[in-house]
């Protein structure tokens, strides 16, 4: 084997390879109980279980073939493949903006790492430029990266750090900045940057991929031309969320960072805005984009910024469920939490059984908010006795925002003032990068629901 991985380990998998004469990197044809499948045999990755032989399709697709029901491996090839993104100067052009791009562990644009299974990111300017040309079309990019953290492990210390950074690309008269994040938690760090810089003068943008670079159906490239775009030659001075529009490539929407979410696990057009609609969409041919809201806020040609970088971690986002105890809450406040957010049902209820807590956590100086797990709608307290109970123990509507949005809001305003729980309360109620809003529009609440009628209709005669 010319792997190290398999140095002195031994395997049912390993067994076979030797047995049928084959190594990593053979081109094969398997012959198994489910068919014959034709591909490049891959490295163990350090995680992967030892019953299993991957092989990469023609079609850059990945399979697992289990050990006991490969029949034969014959070889009829061998091609070590070498998967490093070609680096070339990334030219500039003095009458193209500039453009901050950071990193922070995502994998917008990538090589694969056979050995562990790891998807690298391609990264500096020249590694960029190999993998997706196109961006020199667009912008001068300068690259930094921040971070190499799944989005998983993004919290308030990377928060802190990124709105530092993005403020002083703008000092330093960037055109715009460009964020490349994980999709998972993604919409958690756009409300921080929509918290933490405040009034930026061009646009900040985050981006990310659903699929890595390597899968024939990549959204890598392509949301990375567009975010680019949006930051170089857009007039949305806002922190945006640049992702898929439809399941088709015919645009990428921009979403304004508190009213955005993941939406599905493996869409590429899993970024939603909740609550509204989207504040633009970008059609990446014809380099245009059409705003599809009135209240954007427009790039300025200064370059001040307000950045408050500040976060107090003490607080927790609770999504109610029937049965849930008061221990629950007794626990957050005895472990020293200072606020908790609560994604209440309907209108923004909690069951009685919790009343004792809630009424402990005021004692104690605990804020307590209530957001809806509905994610459309308001937070209507006075419409029920449930709801108007519990006001009376001190818990504050925050109207349409988000969980997340809230969640992060209030770490950002206990940051803010770790001293004055009256100001935190009112810095909660204050609408300051839309993640209130004073309505919801008539189409901001769509949903395709499959085998009813008009939609099977809209599907058939108008979905291309």
């Amino acid at each position: 084997m010319n792997d190290d991985l398999y140095k002195g380990y031994r395997s049912p998998m390993r067994d076979v390879m030797e047995r049928e004469g084959v190594t990593v990197w053979c081109e094969v044809r398997a012959v198994t109980e489910r068919g014959v499948f034709e591909g490049l045999i891959l490295p163990r990755s350090e995680t992967s279980d030892p019953e299993h032989l991957v092989i990469k399709l023609p079609t850059g697709y990945n399979i697992g073939l289990r050990h006991d029901r490969i029949r034969a491996l014959e070889a009829i090839g061998f091609r070590e493949a070498h998967y490093k993104v070609p680096e070339q100067e990334f030219p500039v052009d003095a009458a193209k903006p500039n453009v901050k791009l950071f990193g922070t562990g995502g994998t917008i644009a990538s090589r694969l790492d056979y050995r562990t299974g790891a998807v690298i990111p391609a990264f500096t300017p020249g590694e960029l430029y190999g993998s997706v040309p196109e961006l020199a079309d667009v912008c001068n990019l300068q690259t930094e990266k921040l971070f190499g953290v799944f989005s998983e492990n993004m919290g308030p210390e990377q928060y802190v750090e990124l709105a530092e950074n993005v403020g002083q690309a703008i000092r330093d008269g960037y055109h715009g900045v460009v964020i490349g994040h994980g999709t998972d938690t993604m919409h958690h760090t756009a409300a921080a940057l929509s918290y933490m810089v405040q009034n930026p003068p061009v646009p900040i943008v985050m981006v990310g991929s659903q699929r890595s670079s390597d899968r024939p159906s990549s959204d890598a490239a392509r949301n990375l031309i567009a975010a680019t775009t949006a930051a170089a030659h857009g007039d949305i001075a806002e922190v945006l969320v640049c992702m898929f529009g439809p399941t088709s490539d015919r645009y990428n929407l921009l979403h304004r960072g508190t009213r955005v979410r993941k939406m599905h696990s493996s869409y590429r057009s899993t970024f939603r805005t909740l609550g509204d609609i989207p504040v633009a969409m970008l059609e990446i041919d014809e380099r245009r984009i059409t705003p599809l809201k009135d209240d954007i806020r427009p790039r300025r040609k200064d370059t001040e910024v307000d950045v408050h970088a500040v976060f107090d971690d003490q607080i927790s986002l609770q999504y109610y469920y029937p049965g849930m105890k008061a221990d629950v809450f007794d626990a957050l406040v005895d472990a020293g939490y200072r606020g908790i957010v609560i994604a209440g049902t309907g209108l923004g209820h909690v069951n009685r059984q919790v009343y004792p807590a809630l009424d402990r956590a005021r004692e104690a100086g605990v804020l307590v908010f209530m957001t809806l797990q509905t994610l459309w709608g308001f937070v209507q307290m006075h419409v029920y006795e449930t709801g108007r109970e519990i006001l009376q123990l001190g818990v504050v509507p925050l109207a349409n925002m988000l969980p997340e949005a809230a969640y992060i809001k209030l770490g950002w305003a206990l940051g803010m003032h770790p001293d004055d729980p009256g100001a935190v309360e009112s810095l909660m109620r204050t609408p300051l990068a839309d993640e209130m809003t004073p309505r919801e529009p008539h189409d901001g609440y769509l949903v395709f629901q499959g085998g009813v009628p008009e939609i099977e209709g809209f599907m058939t005669g108008s979905w291309k």
